[in-house]
Protein backbone atom coordinates (compact mmCIF):
# COMPACT_ATOMS: atom_id res chain seq x y z
CA UNK A 1 0.00 0.00 0.00
CA UNK A 2 1.22 3.21 -0.93
CA UNK A 3 0.67 6.27 1.24
CA UNK A 4 0.36 10.00 0.30
CA UNK A 5 1.07 12.77 2.62
CA UNK A 6 0.74 14.79 -0.10
CA UNK A 7 -2.58 16.09 0.89
CA UNK A 8 -2.22 15.63 4.84
CA UNK A 9 0.93 15.38 5.91
CA UNK A 10 1.59 13.98 9.65
CA UNK A 11 1.85 16.55 12.16
CA UNK A 12 5.46 15.61 12.79
CA UNK A 13 6.19 17.51 9.47
CA UNK A 14 4.55 20.64 10.82
CA UNK A 15 6.34 23.58 9.32
CA UNK A 16 6.55 25.34 12.84
CA UNK A 17 7.43 22.37 14.75
CA UNK A 18 11.21 22.13 16.31
CA UNK A 19 12.13 18.54 15.92
CA UNK A 20 15.04 19.28 17.49
CA UNK A 21 13.75 20.55 20.80
CA UNK A 22 13.81 16.22 21.53
CA UNK A 23 17.41 16.12 20.61
CA UNK A 24 19.61 16.20 23.95
CA UNK A 25 22.53 18.75 23.98
CA UNK A 26 24.81 15.74 23.37
CA UNK A 27 23.38 14.66 19.80
CA UNK A 28 22.63 17.90 18.76
CA UNK A 29 26.79 18.77 19.67
CA UNK A 30 27.70 15.69 18.23
CA UNK A 31 26.04 16.79 15.08
CA UNK A 32 28.17 19.84 14.65
CA UNK A 33 31.55 18.25 15.04
CA UNK A 34 30.69 16.84 11.74
CA UNK A 35 30.36 20.54 10.24
CA UNK A 36 32.84 22.72 9.20
CA UNK A 37 33.31 26.01 10.54
CA UNK A 38 31.53 28.22 8.33
CA UNK A 39 28.00 25.72 8.65
CA UNK A 40 28.83 25.65 12.26
CA UNK A 41 28.65 29.57 12.36
CA UNK A 42 25.70 29.89 10.24
CA UNK A 43 23.80 26.94 12.65
CA UNK A 44 24.86 28.75 15.91
CA UNK A 45 22.85 31.79 14.23
CA UNK A 46 19.58 30.08 14.62
CA UNK A 47 18.37 30.04 17.77
CA UNK A 48 19.89 30.57 21.41
CA UNK A 49 20.08 27.13 22.29
CA UNK A 50 22.35 26.14 19.19
CA UNK A 51 24.54 28.66 19.43
CA UNK A 52 24.82 28.18 23.75
CA UNK A 53 25.15 24.36 22.35
CA UNK A 54 27.40 25.24 19.51
CA UNK A 55 30.05 27.13 21.61
CA UNK A 56 30.54 24.53 24.03
CA UNK A 57 31.51 21.93 21.64
CA UNK A 58 33.83 23.70 19.84
CA UNK A 59 37.33 22.34 20.77
CA UNK A 60 39.23 25.06 17.65
CA UNK A 61 39.05 28.36 17.54
CA UNK A 62 40.82 30.86 15.52
CA UNK A 63 41.26 34.92 16.39
CA UNK A 64 42.17 37.70 14.36
CA UNK A 65 44.66 38.59 17.75
CA UNK A 66 44.14 42.85 17.24
CA UNK A 67 45.70 44.92 20.06
CA UNK A 68 42.17 45.40 22.30
CA UNK A 69 41.09 41.90 21.91
CA UNK A 70 41.74 41.81 25.83
CA UNK A 71 38.36 43.29 26.10
CA UNK A 72 36.55 41.04 24.48
CA UNK A 73 38.41 37.35 25.50
CA UNK A 74 36.20 37.53 28.89
CA UNK A 75 32.54 37.42 26.73
CA UNK A 76 34.38 35.74 23.97
CA UNK A 77 35.78 32.88 25.85
CA UNK A 78 33.12 32.25 27.97
CA UNK A 79 31.16 31.02 24.99
CA UNK A 80 33.73 28.81 24.08
CA UNK A 81 34.64 26.78 27.15
CA UNK A 82 35.93 23.74 25.48
CA UNK A 83 38.81 25.18 23.51
CA UNK A 84 41.89 22.96 23.54
CA UNK A 85 43.11 24.03 19.95
CA UNK A 86 43.80 28.36 19.67
CA UNK A 87 45.54 30.26 16.96
CA UNK A 88 46.39 34.07 17.45
CA UNK A 89 46.99 35.51 14.24
CA UNK A 90 48.01 39.13 14.16
CA UNK A 91 48.75 41.62 11.13
CA UNK A 92 52.18 43.07 10.27
CA UNK A 93 51.28 46.53 11.98
CA UNK A 94 49.03 45.40 15.07
CA UNK A 95 49.84 42.65 17.75
CA UNK A 96 48.15 41.44 20.88
CA UNK A 97 50.59 42.04 24.50
CA UNK A 98 51.56 39.85 27.36
CA UNK A 99 48.00 41.31 28.86
CA UNK A 100 45.81 39.50 26.28
CA UNK A 101 48.15 36.36 26.23
CA UNK A 102 47.90 35.96 30.09
CA UNK A 103 43.95 36.42 29.83
CA UNK A 104 43.20 34.18 27.44
CA UNK A 105 45.49 31.27 29.18
CA UNK A 106 43.22 31.76 32.29
CA UNK A 107 40.00 31.37 30.28
CA UNK A 108 41.58 28.34 28.37
CA UNK A 109 42.89 26.10 31.37
CA UNK A 110 42.46 23.05 29.07
CA UNK A 111 44.21 24.29 26.23
CA UNK A 112 46.65 21.81 24.44
CA UNK A 113 47.88 23.49 20.95
CA UNK A 114 48.74 27.13 20.61
CA UNK A 115 49.60 28.64 17.35
CA UNK A 116 51.38 32.21 17.68
CA UNK A 117 51.54 34.02 14.77
CA UNK A 118 53.29 37.28 13.81
CA UNK A 119 52.42 38.25 17.77
CA UNK A 120 55.58 41.02 17.68
CA UNK A 121 54.86 42.37 21.00
CA UNK A 122 54.54 39.05 23.56
CA UNK A 123 57.31 38.94 25.37
CA UNK A 124 58.81 36.23 28.07
CA UNK A 125 55.98 37.37 30.62
CA UNK A 126 52.96 36.50 28.62
CA UNK A 127 54.67 33.53 27.81
CA UNK A 128 55.30 32.97 31.45
CA UNK A 129 51.94 33.30 31.95
CA UNK A 130 51.22 31.23 29.74
CA UNK A 131 53.00 28.31 31.33
CA UNK A 132 51.92 28.78 34.12
CA UNK A 133 48.19 28.65 33.55
CA UNK A 134 48.28 26.03 30.76
CA UNK A 135 50.17 23.39 32.08
CA UNK A 136 48.46 20.74 29.54
CA UNK A 137 49.78 22.44 26.64
CA UNK A 138 51.20 20.04 23.96
CA UNK A 139 51.83 21.41 20.77
CA UNK A 140 53.39 25.28 20.35
CA UNK A 141 54.17 27.07 16.88
CA UNK A 142 55.48 30.26 17.11
CA UNK A 143 55.93 32.20 14.04
CA UNK A 144 57.47 35.82 13.08
CA UNK A 145 57.13 36.27 16.70
CA UNK A 146 59.45 38.91 18.89
CA UNK A 147 60.40 36.82 21.86
CA UNK A 148 63.71 34.70 21.98
CA UNK A 149 65.37 32.16 24.19
CA UNK A 150 64.52 33.26 27.37
CA UNK A 151 60.57 32.84 26.74
CA UNK A 152 61.11 29.51 24.79
CA UNK A 153 62.89 28.09 28.22
CA UNK A 154 59.96 29.33 30.60
CA UNK A 155 57.03 27.41 28.41
CA UNK A 156 59.82 23.99 28.16
CA UNK A 157 60.33 23.82 31.96
CA UNK A 158 56.68 23.97 33.05
CA UNK A 159 54.79 22.26 29.91
CA UNK A 160 55.41 18.46 28.41
CA UNK A 161 55.48 19.55 25.04
CA UNK A 162 54.95 16.63 22.57
CA UNK A 163 55.49 19.31 19.08
CA UNK A 164 57.82 22.27 18.86
CA UNK A 165 57.53 24.29 15.64
CA UNK A 166 59.92 27.64 15.69
CA UNK A 167 59.69 30.14 12.36
CA UNK A 168 61.17 33.22 11.90
CA UNK A 169 61.86 34.40 15.46
CA UNK A 170 63.17 37.63 15.67
CA UNK A 171 64.33 37.58 19.25
CA UNK A 172 66.68 34.63 19.08
CA UNK A 173 70.69 36.15 19.55
CA UNK A 174 72.74 35.69 16.84
CA UNK A 175 75.86 35.80 18.55
CA UNK A 176 77.86 32.91 20.33
CA UNK A 177 76.83 33.78 23.84
CA UNK A 178 73.51 33.26 22.84
CA UNK A 179 70.68 31.53 25.71
CA UNK A 180 70.81 28.01 24.66
CA UNK A 181 67.56 26.81 24.35
CA UNK A 182 66.98 23.36 26.63
CA UNK A 183 63.28 20.66 26.66
CA UNK A 184 63.50 21.27 30.50
CA UNK A 185 60.05 18.79 31.08
CA UNK A 186 59.84 17.86 27.60
CA UNK A 187 62.70 15.59 27.18
CA UNK A 188 60.74 12.55 27.70
CA UNK A 189 57.52 13.93 25.33
CA UNK A 190 59.08 15.77 22.54
CA UNK A 191 58.30 14.20 19.52
CA UNK A 192 58.33 16.50 16.77
CA UNK A 193 60.89 19.24 16.12
CA UNK A 194 60.14 21.85 13.52
CA UNK A 195 62.62 24.95 12.66
CA UNK A 196 62.64 27.46 9.46
CA UNK A 197 64.34 30.47 8.84
CA UNK A 198 66.40 30.52 12.08
CA UNK A 199 69.22 32.88 12.24
CA UNK A 200 70.94 31.02 15.27
CA UNK A 201 69.35 27.50 14.99
CA UNK A 202 72.43 26.26 16.84
CA UNK A 203 70.61 27.64 19.99
CA UNK A 204 68.33 24.50 19.80
CA UNK A 205 71.06 21.98 19.74
CA UNK A 206 70.60 21.59 23.63
CA UNK A 207 66.47 21.39 22.77
CA UNK A 208 67.45 18.24 20.06
CA UNK A 209 69.93 16.55 21.80
CA UNK A 210 67.66 16.45 24.89
CA UNK A 211 65.07 15.09 23.34
CA UNK A 212 64.78 11.25 23.62
CA UNK A 213 61.58 10.11 22.21
CA UNK A 214 62.45 12.83 18.75
CA UNK A 215 60.73 10.89 16.04
CA UNK A 216 60.69 13.71 13.61
CA UNK A 217 62.73 16.80 12.94
CA UNK A 218 62.79 18.97 10.12
CA UNK A 219 65.05 21.95 9.86
CA UNK A 220 64.70 24.59 7.33
CA UNK A 221 66.39 27.51 5.78
CA UNK A 222 68.61 27.20 9.29
CA UNK A 223 71.93 28.69 9.36
CA UNK A 224 75.05 26.66 10.81
CA UNK A 225 76.60 23.74 10.25
CA UNK A 226 74.25 20.76 11.26
CA UNK A 227 76.48 17.68 10.48
CA UNK A 228 77.63 17.51 14.31
CA UNK A 229 74.59 17.90 15.43
CA UNK A 230 72.93 14.96 13.73
CA UNK A 231 76.19 12.91 14.94
CA UNK A 232 75.53 13.97 18.49
CA UNK A 233 71.75 11.86 17.99
CA UNK A 234 72.94 9.12 15.80
CA UNK A 235 71.68 7.14 18.33
CA UNK A 236 68.09 7.95 18.55
CA UNK A 237 66.04 4.35 17.51
CA UNK A 238 63.21 6.57 17.54
CA UNK A 239 63.35 8.65 14.72
CA UNK A 240 61.01 8.07 11.48
CA UNK A 241 61.41 10.95 9.44
CA UNK A 242 63.40 13.71 8.76
CA UNK A 243 63.72 16.89 6.53
CA UNK A 244 66.67 18.95 5.76
CA UNK A 245 66.35 21.33 3.33
CA UNK A 246 68.75 24.67 2.52
CA UNK A 247 70.50 23.92 5.22
CA UNK A 248 74.71 23.12 5.57
CA UNK A 249 74.43 19.42 5.61
CA UNK A 250 77.25 16.81 4.05
CA UNK A 251 77.90 12.84 3.46
CA UNK A 252 79.23 13.33 7.23
CA UNK A 253 75.24 14.02 8.58
CA UNK A 254 73.90 11.27 6.23
CA UNK A 255 76.03 8.86 7.77
CA UNK A 256 75.15 9.98 11.01
CA UNK A 257 71.63 9.74 9.71
CA UNK A 258 71.91 5.93 8.75
CA UNK A 259 72.24 4.76 12.29
CA UNK A 260 69.06 5.40 12.52
CA UNK A 261 67.21 1.84 11.86
CA UNK A 262 63.43 2.82 11.71
CA UNK A 263 63.29 6.00 9.46
CA UNK A 264 60.89 5.52 7.46
CA UNK A 265 60.93 9.51 5.70
CA UNK A 266 64.02 11.10 4.70
CA UNK A 267 63.94 14.41 2.64
CA UNK A 268 66.66 16.23 1.29
CA UNK A 269 67.08 19.71 -0.64
CA UNK A 270 70.74 21.05 -0.83
CA UNK A 271 70.76 24.72 -1.47
CA UNK A 272 73.47 25.21 -4.92
CA UNK A 273 76.07 27.17 -3.75
CA UNK A 274 77.10 25.57 -0.40
CA UNK A 275 79.95 23.74 -0.15
CA UNK A 276 79.54 20.93 1.70
CA UNK A 277 78.64 17.75 -1.03
CA UNK A 278 75.98 15.39 -1.09
CA UNK A 279 76.41 11.79 -2.76
CA UNK A 280 77.26 8.42 -3.16
CA UNK A 281 78.90 7.93 0.21
CA UNK A 282 75.81 9.29 2.16
CA UNK A 283 73.20 7.49 0.41
CA UNK A 284 75.25 4.24 0.13
CA UNK A 285 75.28 4.52 3.96
CA UNK A 286 71.32 5.38 4.35
CA UNK A 287 70.84 2.33 1.69
CA UNK A 288 72.84 -0.08 3.81
CA UNK A 289 71.02 0.80 7.30
CA UNK A 290 67.45 2.23 6.93
CA UNK A 291 65.95 -0.47 5.32
CA UNK A 292 62.37 0.78 6.66
CA UNK A 293 62.58 3.52 4.65
CA UNK A 294 59.81 3.96 2.52
CA UNK A 295 59.76 7.83 1.27
CA UNK A 296 62.96 9.81 -0.11
CA UNK A 297 63.17 12.95 -1.77
CA UNK A 298 66.84 14.05 -3.06
CA UNK A 299 67.09 17.34 -3.99
CA UNK A 300 70.05 19.13 -5.51
CA UNK A 301 72.91 16.05 -4.87
CA UNK A 302 74.48 13.99 -7.23
CA UNK A 303 73.51 10.06 -6.72
CA UNK A 304 74.48 7.35 -9.10
CA UNK A 305 73.91 3.81 -9.85
CA UNK A 306 76.19 3.02 -7.13
CA UNK A 307 73.84 4.45 -4.35
CA UNK A 308 70.67 4.13 -5.84
CA UNK A 309 71.03 0.55 -6.59
CA UNK A 310 71.62 0.02 -3.34
CA UNK A 311 68.46 2.02 -1.60
CA UNK A 312 66.25 0.43 -4.22
CA UNK A 313 67.35 -3.40 -3.18
CA UNK A 314 67.53 -2.80 0.48
CA UNK A 315 64.55 -0.71 0.79
CA UNK A 316 62.21 -2.79 -0.47
CA UNK A 317 59.10 -0.84 1.57
CA UNK A 318 60.53 1.86 -0.66
CA UNK A 319 57.09 3.58 -2.28
CA UNK A 320 57.24 7.25 -2.57
CA UNK A 321 61.19 8.43 -4.67
CA UNK A 322 61.57 12.37 -5.87
CA UNK A 323 65.35 13.06 -7.32
CA UNK A 324 65.12 17.10 -8.33
CA UNK A 325 67.69 18.98 -9.31
CA UNK A 326 70.60 16.32 -9.97
CA UNK A 327 73.55 15.98 -12.68
CA UNK A 328 74.08 12.72 -12.43
CA UNK A 329 70.55 10.86 -12.22
CA UNK A 330 70.05 9.77 -16.37
CA UNK A 331 68.61 6.89 -17.48
CA UNK A 332 71.05 4.59 -16.32
CA UNK A 333 69.79 5.67 -12.57
CA UNK A 334 66.43 4.48 -13.70
CA UNK A 335 66.74 1.42 -14.92
CA UNK A 336 68.25 0.53 -11.84
CA UNK A 337 65.62 1.63 -9.97
CA UNK A 338 63.02 -0.14 -12.56
CA UNK A 339 64.98 -3.29 -11.86
CA UNK A 340 64.34 -2.99 -8.03
CA UNK A 341 61.76 -0.86 -6.75
CA UNK A 342 58.90 -3.69 -6.56
CA UNK A 343 56.71 -1.42 -4.11
CA UNK A 344 57.66 2.05 -5.86
CA UNK A 345 53.99 3.70 -6.25
CA UNK A 346 55.12 7.32 -6.79
CA UNK A 347 58.18 8.79 -8.77
CA UNK A 348 59.19 12.60 -9.54
CA UNK A 349 62.17 13.46 -11.75
CA UNK A 350 62.94 17.35 -11.97
CA UNK A 351 65.68 18.86 -13.59
CA UNK A 352 67.46 15.98 -14.38
CA UNK A 353 69.17 14.74 -17.61
CA UNK A 354 66.96 11.63 -18.29
CA UNK A 355 65.36 10.62 -21.70
CA UNK A 356 62.44 9.20 -22.89
CA UNK A 357 64.27 5.61 -22.76
CA UNK A 358 64.64 6.11 -18.98
CA UNK A 359 61.08 6.73 -18.35
CA UNK A 360 60.07 3.31 -20.39
CA UNK A 361 62.01 1.45 -18.56
CA UNK A 362 60.59 3.07 -15.07
CA UNK A 363 57.07 2.33 -16.50
CA UNK A 364 58.22 -1.47 -17.92
CA UNK A 365 59.57 -2.50 -14.34
CA UNK A 366 57.89 -0.85 -11.53
CA UNK A 367 54.80 -2.95 -11.45
CA UNK A 368 53.03 -0.65 -8.24
CA UNK A 369 53.66 2.17 -9.79
CA UNK A 370 50.41 4.49 -9.83
CA UNK A 371 52.23 8.20 -10.75
CA UNK A 372 55.02 9.72 -12.60
CA UNK A 373 55.67 12.94 -12.82
CA UNK A 374 58.58 14.63 -14.84
CA UNK A 375 59.58 18.62 -14.98
CA UNK A 376 62.15 20.66 -16.87
CA UNK A 377 64.20 17.57 -18.12
CA UNK A 378 64.96 18.82 -21.53
CA UNK A 379 65.65 15.39 -23.32
CA UNK A 380 62.07 14.52 -22.40
CA UNK A 381 59.83 15.15 -25.41
CA UNK A 382 55.83 14.81 -25.33
CA UNK A 383 55.87 12.46 -27.78
CA UNK A 384 56.68 9.69 -25.10
CA UNK A 385 52.48 10.44 -23.69
CA UNK A 386 51.45 8.19 -25.78
CA UNK A 387 53.87 5.66 -25.35
CA UNK A 388 53.73 5.21 -21.78
CA UNK A 389 49.84 5.40 -21.84
CA UNK A 390 49.97 2.66 -24.56
CA UNK A 391 52.26 0.50 -21.89
CA UNK A 392 50.28 1.31 -18.94
CA UNK A 393 46.48 3.16 -19.29
CA UNK A 394 46.28 3.13 -15.55
CA UNK A 395 48.96 5.26 -14.97
CA UNK A 396 48.80 9.02 -13.83
CA UNK A 397 51.56 10.40 -15.95
CA UNK A 398 52.00 14.45 -15.51
CA UNK A 399 54.96 15.91 -18.17
CA UNK A 400 55.86 19.35 -17.94
CA UNK A 401 57.61 19.28 -21.38
CA UNK A 402 60.47 22.45 -21.41
CA UNK A 403 60.59 23.50 -25.25
CA UNK A 404 64.23 24.41 -26.49
CA UNK A 405 63.77 28.36 -26.18
CA UNK A 406 63.30 28.19 -22.77
CA UNK A 407 64.99 29.70 -20.19
CA UNK A 408 67.38 27.51 -18.39
CA UNK A 409 66.04 25.63 -15.29
CA UNK A 410 68.76 26.45 -13.30
CA UNK A 411 67.81 29.35 -12.74
CA UNK A 412 64.18 28.39 -10.95
CA UNK A 413 64.47 29.48 -7.27
CA UNK A 414 65.58 26.74 -4.80
CA UNK A 415 62.39 28.00 -2.16
CA UNK A 416 59.72 26.56 -4.58
CA UNK A 417 58.05 23.44 -3.50
CA UNK A 418 59.71 20.42 -4.86
CA UNK A 419 57.14 20.19 -7.58
CA UNK A 420 57.09 23.59 -9.37
CA UNK A 421 55.31 23.92 -12.52
CA UNK A 422 57.57 26.23 -14.26
CA UNK A 423 56.19 29.15 -16.49
CA UNK A 424 57.10 28.31 -20.10
CA UNK A 425 55.71 24.81 -20.30
CA UNK A 426 53.80 22.68 -22.36
CA UNK A 427 51.41 20.40 -19.93
CA UNK A 428 50.44 17.01 -21.13
CA UNK A 429 48.75 14.81 -18.69
CA UNK A 430 47.16 10.99 -18.69
CA UNK A 431 44.97 10.76 -15.62
CA UNK A 432 44.53 6.86 -14.50
CA UNK A 433 41.49 4.95 -16.15
CA UNK A 434 40.87 3.56 -18.80
CA UNK A 435 42.29 4.74 -22.70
Amino acid sequence: MIVNYVDSPPSYFDAGLDHTRNLPDECLSSIFTFLRGGDRNCCSLVCRRWLLVEGQSRHRLSLIAVADLCFSVPSLLSRFTAITTLTLKCDHNVSIGDDALSLISLHCLNLTSLSLRNCREITELGMAALAQNCASLKKLSCHSCSFGAKAMNTVLSSCALEKFSAKRLQGIDSGIDAEPIRPGVAASSLKKICLKGILNGQCFRPLIIGSKKLKLLKLLWCFGDWDGLLKSISDRSSMVEIHLKWIRVSNIGLAAISNYSNLEKLHIARAKGLENQIDDRGLVAIGERCKKLRELIVVGANPTCLSLKLIATNCCDLEKVALCMSETVGDEELQCIAAECRALKMLCIKDCPVSNHGLEAIVNGCPSLVKLKVSWCRNVTSEVADVLRAKRGSLAFVLDAVEAEDEDSSSCDESDDIYPVPMATRLVEIPGGED
